[in-house]
Parts: C-alpha cells; structure tokens; sequence
C-alpha cells in the first residue's frame, strides 16, 4: 500500500500521528494510498519553520519571485500530461477535464508573473507642504490554504501563486481525498526555484484545520469547500484575528429565453450540467425556461443528448464525458436526493440510479438524471446536489425566472441565454450574483479578473486569483514624509521646515 507524505522544508517527511485516511480510487472502490492526517504539533511547527523561511522570501525582490512563477509555469506544461493523470487517479475526472483543472491553475500562474506591477503602490507628490504621501504593500508573513477534492490543481495553484508571489510563506492543507496532486506541485516549485520552509504542504482532517485556524503566526486563511464549513472556518478566522477569503456551495441558474437558440442553450447545458459528474461549484444545476413552449422545446432536446453521454473511469480513453463522484457516500447522498425529487412530485425523466458499469461495479458511478416540473419547495431545488442531476423549473416570465434567481440563497454563478440585448443587460445589472454569463454557461472569470460569489456563496471581502488576491495577501503601509532644509551658520547646521 503506497504510503504519501508530508511536504516540510523542501522534502518529502513521514507523519508521525500515526493516524491515515484512504485515498480511494473512485472507479473501483478500492484503496489506492494512505494519507497522514497531521497532529496539532506538527502543524505548528510546519508553520514554525514557514516562518523562518518567509524572512528572507519576503525580503527578496519581487521580479525575482516572478522569475519563480515563469520557470514554475514551464514546469506544470512540461509535467502537464502528469499532473492531468494524478488529478484523474485520485478524483476520477475524466483526462481532458483534468487538464483543464490544471489549465485553469497554470493561467493564475501566470498572472502571477506580473508581482510587481500587482504590487505597487500610490505615491503623491506635494501633498501638504512639503509633504509626500506613499503607499507600500507588504506581505502579511504565514497565510494557510485549505483545498476541496473537486479540483486537485486548480483551486491549490489559485492559492499559492498569489501568496507567494506577494513574498508569504503558506501552510497549504489539501483535501484528504485527493491529495498527490499538491504534493507533486509542491516538487515543481522547489524545482523552479522556491526556497525550502516557503511552501508547506500538510495533510490533514479537521484537527489541522482547527489547528490552522487557531495558529497565532498564521495571518490569513484561504477556503474552497461546503458552505457550512465557510462560515464556520470565516467565523473562527475571524474570532482568532484572521483575514479569510471563504467560498462554500451554490445553486447556479441559467434562464433559457423564448428567442434564444435552444440548440446552443441545450449542449451549454449538457456540459455546464454533467461535466465532471456535476461536482463544481459553477455548475449550472437549475435550467429555468420562460414560457412552456420553451420548457416543453428544451426538454426535447436535453433527452437525447443526455442519453449520448458516456459515463465511465478516466482510463476509457476520449469518449467518457464523465467519471465517478468522489466517494461512496457521496453516491448515496445523490441517489438519496434523486428519490427525495421523486417522492416530492418531480417528473423523473432521465434516471441515472441504476447506472452500472461492467467491470466497475464496485465504482461510485450514478448516470446522467434530468428532472422536470421542479418547484422551489423540493429537496432537489434547495440543495446543491453536487452530482449529476439537472433540475428544470418552469417559468411563466422573465421577472418569475429572475426572482427565482435572485430568491436563491446561493449566489456563486448564473446565466441566461437569449438574443435579446436589452434582456441581457437588465439581467446583468440587477441579479444578485457574483459571476455572470451571457449566452455562456459557466461564466469563471479569466485570471487577470477575479473569481468569487455572493450571498451564502462567499464570506469575506476579497475574491479568488486577480489582483484581489494581491490585496488580500498583502497589508498596506502608508508612509508620510517631510524632509526639512538645512543652513548653514558659523559651521553648524540648523533645520528647519520647508515653507
């Protein structure tokens, strides 16, 4: 049985808690590695030695740490084929979707190239007289990035380039599920060029999260997760006197117009629905037809479509679309949820309990499933299902299908598709949604902008990546100057302010 490590100071380290989690593979059901799940004390000094490391990081000038981002981005697209099959092993997305998980790193990577630009600050000349004013950002010291297992690459690189190119040192804690991936991008920095202690990876469970969370060295904590552990991992940041940026869960919407092209709106969401087995927090999990002619079109066209998906292990080769979930019981919570839709007077039109992959029977496969006639009342609408279920809900209006957007708790993504520019710009400005996509399914901001949702979406008031991260990983220092004027007078000097 492959036993998997700890990161400290530049080098693989064994975990001496002596307690393990199974890293499953989610196509057969069976254990493929154990983690080391960290104690408390070897958290701290994870961090008691991130600290140390961080004097100097911090000190260095910050063209050179992105001369450590560009030869970092060489290395994940040498190592791309690599990092894409570990993300798969563990996860069991399928190649092409894991690629693009650490596409969408690398991307931030990137960006990150542009530190001293992202770093600088205000300067006023004359401000008062003889006064100048400047602004200086500074690294904060230690940060902490806690990462889900639906992106293995991306949301662990989403945290990292940006707080360590602002000159921290991170204590990052992967998910237990999926955790090689982190330890693989942890090699590839030290490669680039990244002094040892600056990147500290730490496995762990909720006792290293806690940990972190109390840790005094630790500054600021990063989260991507449940939004019930959002608000509990912001609220103890907080208490603790910490900076923290928490996303959690949504319920993402797509309105589908009379006038929009129902061909484009149903392949947009096919994809945006099942991609990944639906485990994203940008899924579109609701579509929301206006009118029945429409609801009754789209239906249509969504069934044979869903019905071509082919579900099976990353190792099928191009034609899977999509994998299994993550573990057995997040297969059973689906499932469970699925029946709760029917119970409930959902119409069940596409039903993927039952799916069964020969040779794979022991895997946490459920089948692409569609629903119709869905109410806001029901399980499956109140719930993010995080699965491979797609709910249509109909609606009689425009303002009924935006209401029903806007009511919603969750505010991470939405989108509406229509040929209607005036539809499309009311829709833009008055939804109360963080991420906005028009005529596009899965509106993830490009990296040079910043990623991050509304209501119970997100706690704190800074985004993911762009230069939000830069501000969150920084503190500002403000500096006002006055420089007083010397005379000379039988051989001494004396001062005084300038007029």
């Amino acid at each position: 049985m492959k036993e998997l490590t700890h990161w400290i100071n530049g080098r693989h380290v064994k975990g001496t808690s002596g307690r393990f989690a199974d890293v499953m593979n989610p196509a057969t059901g069976e254990v493929q590695a154990r983690v080391p799940l960290a104690t408390v004390a070897e958290l701290d000094a994870a961090v008691a030695e991130a600290a140390k490391a961080q004097v100097a990081w911090g000190a260095t000038n910050p063209q050179r740490r992105a001369r450590v981002m560009m030869k970092f981005a060489d290395l994940i697209n040498q190592n791309m084929d690599k990092l894409a099959e570990c993300v798969s092993r563990e996860h069991g997305k399928t190649l092409p979707d894991a690629r693009g998980d650490v596409q969408r790193g690398l991307e931030v990577v990137e960006v990150c190239m542009g530190a001293p630009h992202l770093l600088k600050g205000e300067y006023i000349n004359d401000g008062g007289p003889g006064i100048d004013l400047y602004s200086m950002r500074q690294p904060l010291g230690v940060v902490a990035g806690i990462t889900p297992f639906n992106f293995p690459a991306m949301i662990p690189l989403w945290k990292m380039a940006p707080a360590l190119s602002a000159g921290n040192a991170m204590i990052l804690k992967p998910s237990e599920r999926c955790p090689s991936t982190s330890l693989m991008l942890a090699e590839l920095l030290k490669e680039a060029g990244l002094p040892d202690g600056v990147l500290q990876v730490v496995n762990g469970d909720k006792e290293s999260v806690d940990a972190i969370l109390d840790n005094e060295v630790i500054q600021a904590v990063g989260f991507v997760g449940s939004t019930p552990i959002a608000q509990y991992i912001y609220g103890r940041a907080a208490t603790n006197g910490k900076r923290a940026q928490c996303f959690g869960g949504a319920k993402n919407h797509m309105i589908i117009m009379p006038d929009a092209d129902l061909d484009k709106a149903a392949d947009a969401l096919v994809g945006a629905g099942f991609g990944a087995a639906g485990e994203r927090c940008m899924a579109i999990s609701v579509a929301v037809p206006v009118g029945k002619k429409t609801a009754d079109a789209l239906i249509e066209r969504l069934v044979p479509r869903i019905e071509k998906l082919k579900v099976g292990p990353y190792t099928a080769g191009a034609d899977v679309d999509y994998g299994p979930l993550i573990t057995k019981q997040a297969m059973e919570r689906v499932k469970g949820l699925i029946t709760s839709g029917v119970d409930q007077g959902a119409t069940l039109v596409t039903d993927g309990r039952d799916f069964r992959l020969q040779g794979y029977e022991n895997g946490y496969f459920v089948g692409p499933t569609l629903f119709d006639n869905v109410t806001p009342e029901m399980d499956i609408y109140k719930q993010e299902i995080f699965g491979p279920v797609l709910s249509q809900v109909r609606a009689g209006s425009y303002d009924e299908a935006l209401k029903l957007t806007m009511d919603n708790p969750y505010g991470n993504g939405t989108s509406i598709f229509t040929a209607d520019g005036d539809t499309a710009r009311d829709f833009a400005s008055r939804v109360n949604v963080g991420m906005v996509g028009i005529n596009f399914p899965i509106p993830v901001p490009l990296s040079y902008f910043s990623f991050g949702g509304w209501k119970k979406s997100a706690f704190g008031d800074l985004n993911q990546y762009g230069p939000d991260a830069f501000r969150f990983y920084t503190k500002t220092k403000t500096v006002t100057a006055r420089w007083f004027s010397g005379i000379k007078e039988g051989g001494e000097f004396h001062f005084k302010a300038m007029d």
